[in-house]
């Protein structure tokens, strides 16, 4: 069923402000310093928790929520995708920090062609020709970067691969289970690991939340929201408009990070890593313009076969 013209707007609106948040998320991280990356995903764990049960109590799916935490099956795999999710969290917050958000968007950048190459090894499915020339040309892009940076990739690999299996999980598990159900499930199967190292932390007394003012304090906690808000505007859109427009909308964030990286932290980019990043930006309008084409032939099939 077609979204209607109403919706698809709010869709869109939605989707615009769920990506520019995203977006902006990393100059956001930066107000958390000198916090390290563990300590601020540990927070950012706690307070997600905080902000998804609140949700999830105001929704009223609080049955729904002690369901997938009893049903084995969907909490090894909300467990599973929890643990991705951190990995993925962690990796990024480190990037920020260190400054090397220009690789972390590229981990972002090349999650379209890993999800690709993902369906082919695990749900069998078969590509066609133009989609295997753009996994060769961004295979061979981040052969450039990694000679453009002088060492693995590790990164971006790290980024793009968590979140390509974060998102294979997720489609395992379907749409039984909502969004804020789902991200509760997620951060109570990692709650004990943020626990245990804010716990060690505090015994330590290098805990930085409480001990550089109110608002460093309150901008630790904000992390939850940062994380839900998001996510919640995503999934209206997701509900409103097509999918494939939602998807080409998903090249803001790390377009946005790339941008940052370069025009705000005023992070080096070699020559070398130039050409790489564009030969990924072209393996992308060539798997981009394949899909669209795609989709194309398939509506005009549809409508050829109504009499």
């Amino acid at each position: 069923m077609t979204p209607r013209p109403q919706a698809s707007r709010t869709g869109l609106a939605l989707g615009v402000a769920s990506y520019l948040l995203w977006g902006f998320l990393p100059l956001y991280l930066r107000l958390l310093d000198p916090a390290g990356p563990v300590e601020v995903i540990a927070h950012r764990v706690i307070w997600t928790l905080v902000v998804c049960l609140v949700i999830v109590l105001l929704l009223r799916r609080s049955r729904e929520l002690t369901a997938a935490l009893r049903d084995r099956r969907t909490m090894a795999a909300l467990a599973t995708s929890g643990a991705l999710l951190f990995v993925n969290w962690l990796v990024f917050v480190y990037a920020v920090g260190s400054d090397q958000l220009a690789e972390a968007s590229l981990g972002y950048f090349i999650n379209p062609l890993i999800t690709v190459a993902l369906a082919v090894v695990f749900l069998r499915e078969r590509l066609r020709p133009v989609q295997w020339v753009a996994l060769a040309i961004g295979g061979s892009a981040v052969v450039v970067v990694w000679s453009g940076i002088g060492r693995f990739p590790w990164i971006a690999l790290t980024l793009g691969f968590s979140f390509g299996f974060y998102s294979y999980v997720e489609k395992r598990v379907g749409r039984a289970v909502a969004a804020p159900v789902a991200m509760s499930v997620e951060t109570i199967a990692v709650l004990p690991i943020a626990v245990v190292y804010l716990t060690w932390l505090g015994a330590r007394g290098g805990q930085n939340f409480a001990g550089l003012g109110v608002w460093h304090s309150l901008a630790m906690a904000g992390v939850g929201l940062a994380t839900a808000v998001p996510l919640l505007l995503y999934n209206g859109a997701a509900r409103r408009m097509p999918l494939s427009t939602l998807g080409l909308l998903q090249y803001m964030c790390p377009l946005m990070q790339f941008l940052t990286a370069l025009l705000v932290f005023h992070e080096a980019m070699t020559l070398v890593s130039w050409i790489g990043f564009g030969l990924v930006w072209v393996a992308l309008v060539v798997l981009v313009t394949d899909g669209v084409v795609a989709r194309r032939r398939v509506a005009r099939g549809v409508h050829a076969a109504v009499p």
